[in-house]
């Protein structure tokens, strides 16, 4: 698959992540300079305390007689400061690492809260999942870890080969001849993995998304008995994932070989030509014994740096699958445009569909939910009644026409019907944004409870609600039972409301809403699951409720249950649009 950003686009959005957790990376790479140079530090006190040892040289920077004794303390300093630096290097890095991976995971996270909700979304919440886990983190252990030990590796390379040009200049030039290979071959490797690398990034989502809403939805896979047939399906996704990263192996592994062949040539190379300058008395044992390690101080850059293209090439990978999520437009932001009296919501001239060429749900469409008023919205299934309720939230925009929310004002008394455009109030009103959602209170159609207490569900509407005013939401919504229960409102349930039943759930969504401020409720088929005179009591409890306040909210329901139509002032019926024609 050909990579959908530029390489220079990847690199300016790697450089913001940078800004973020800078000090994290620089301590990192600080860290590793340091023990760069502990690491030629060790190298040239070996090479001191041989050449003393065999008296080819004496130290004027250590005190006579005790110079080997002094190398050895020297030595042992210098492996103690290694040591050291690496348990310290190591628990900085984790903790800092921890923090840079917290950042970067809430800022995608939050900007997936914000963004636009088009009705239809393109990626499976596994599958953002997937991303916003392990991609996050492979970007910040590039950023944070591995960028900044290449950097120590870069340092360490060019170290090791002054160290060595100002011993041997004809070796060390010898040693490095393999970086033009080096360069050359790597070109390819980075292409070729970045879209392999890809491809396995993409099947490892398709699985994830695959188990997770397996998981969520067993229950329905077990009545219909499909468990072999999943298994099955799934089995085809892991023997793709399988064969894909067989082929990366097996690329990696080839590319690496060639490599070793080189780095062995090199080091068998420097080995005779030290022996040979030895048995010549040009250099001395210790000498030799630098020049080995310092060959090896060369390689191991090199060797270092086929480790790091593999996890480098890996966060270019889940760099553009994070991009895809940010380009994902976020709403509008600004403060919020409350209605202090009753708000009605009026859509005039509406048309809208879900996709360009299909069927329009709405299709020119005008409607006027005055304030104070109580309506009711019919229609047969997918004639645009819960998208109504989501123009109305801005969760969507229409095609064509307005959607706006207006109060009339002081002096003018609430209007109980849908009116034309010059019986219209002389106040406020504004197009519906996400500055207007203040105004609203909804409550979906579904099981929309969160896993953990029925308190926490409740706290969602009005995290500042008192003990009080969530017994009388509960109260309110016929949702009593809740104080029957043993734990109460500290009352642990599962994922989707587990442990609940259809009916006690929809009440406990509606006593959520209940405690939210806003002056205009919608109710998306909020009764379905319950039976006629607990839904009668509820509608009782709302229509009296909402009676005795001091402003008269607008109440909008979606439903089939006459016994909500009876409550009502105006009764709207939506009838389903016709296809679209063929373009």
């Amino acid at each position: 698959m050909k990579s959908l950003y530029s390489t220079r686009h990847l690199l300016h959005w790697f450089w913001l992540i940078f800004r973020q957790v800078k000090w994290q990376s620089l301590i990192n790479a600080l860290s590793g300079i340091v023990r760069v140079a502990l690491d030629f530090a060790f190298i040239w006190a070996t090479k001191l305390a041989i050449d003393i040892a065999t008296g080819a040289t004496t130290s004027s920077l250590l005190p006579h007689p005790s110079t080997l004794m002094g190398a050895g303390i020297l030595l042992v300093i210098i492996m103690a400061s290694q040591m050291a630096l690496g348990y310290l290097g190591r628990w900085i890095a984790a903790l800092l690492g921890v923090e840079a991976q917290n950042r970067m995971q809430r800022r995608i996270f939050e900007h997936m809260l914000r963004s636009e909700w088009h009705g239809r979304e393109v990626r499976h919440s596994g599958d953002v999942l997937n991303r916003l886990i392990s991609d996050s983190q492979t970007v910040v252990t590039v950023v944070t870890d591995t960028i900044p030990q290449a950097l120590a590796v870069v340092v360490r390379l060019l170290c090791a080969f002054f160290f060595l040009y100002s011993m041997d200049a004809m070796l060390a030039v010898s040693v490095t001849l393999i970086l033009p290979v080096f360069i050359l071959l790597s070109r390819v490797y980075i292409n070729r993995m970045r879209d392999i690398t890809r491809e396995v990034r993409n099947t490892d989502s398709r699985i994830q998304s695959t188990m997770q809403e397996s998981i969520q939805h067993r229950l329905v896979l077990k009545t219909l008995e499909r468990v072999p047939w999943l298994l099955q399906s799934l089995t085809q996704q892991q023997t793709t994932l399988r064969e894909q990263v067989r082929h990366r192996t097996l690329f990696s592994t080839t590319s690496n070989l060639v490599l070793n062949i080189g780095f062995g040539a090199a080091y068998l190379f420097t080995f005779l030509w030290s022996v040979n300058r030895l048995s010549e008395g040009i250099i001395t044992f210790g000498m030799m014994t630098a020049f080995i390690q310092l060959c090896g101080q060369i390689q191991g850059p090199f060797r270092e740096l086929t480790r790091f293209i593999p996890a480098i090439i890996s966060s270019f990978t889940a760099a553009e699958r994070l991009l895809e999520l940010e380009e994902v437009p976020t709403e509008t932001d600004g403060e919020p445009i409350r209605f202090e009296q009753s708000a009605g919501i009026r859509i005039t001239d509406v048309t809208f569909s879900y996709e360009a060429h299909s069927r329009k749900v709405l299709n020119h469409a005008s409607f006027d939910f005055p304030p104070g008023s109580t309506n009711a919205i019919l229609g047969e299934t997918g004639s645009g009644k819960t998208t109504l309720l989501r123009l109305i939230l801005a969760l969507l925009k229409p095609n064509e026409g307005e959607v706006v929310m207006y109060e009339t004002s002081a002096d003018e008394p609430p209007r109980t019907g849908a009116g034309e455009s010059d019986e219209r109030g002389t106040g406020r009103e504004v197009p519906v944004s996400a500055r207007t959602r203040c105004n609203l209170v909804y409550v979906p159609q579904g099981n929309s409870l969160f896993s953990g207490t029925l308190r926490w569900n409740l706290l969602l509407g009005n995290p500042d609600a008192t003990e009080d005013e969530m017994h009388e939401a509960l109260r309110l919504a016929c949702a009593d039972f809740v104080q029957s229960l043993p734990d109460g409102l500290d009352t642990r349930i599962g994922e989707g409301g587990a442990g609940l039943s259809e009916g006690q759930a929809q009440r406990i969504a509606i006593a959520r809403a209940l405690l939210r401020r806003g002056s205009i409720l919608l109710l998306d088929e909020a009764t379905s699951a319950l039976d006629h005179l607990t839904e009668q009591t509820l509608l009782s409890n709302l229509i009296e409720h909402h009676k005795r306040l001091h402003v008269k909210p607008t109440l909008i329901f979606i439903t089939h249950r006459p016994a909500v139509v009876e409550h009502c002032t105006q009764v709207i019926t939506l009838e389903r649009q016709s296809p679209a024609p063929l373009p």
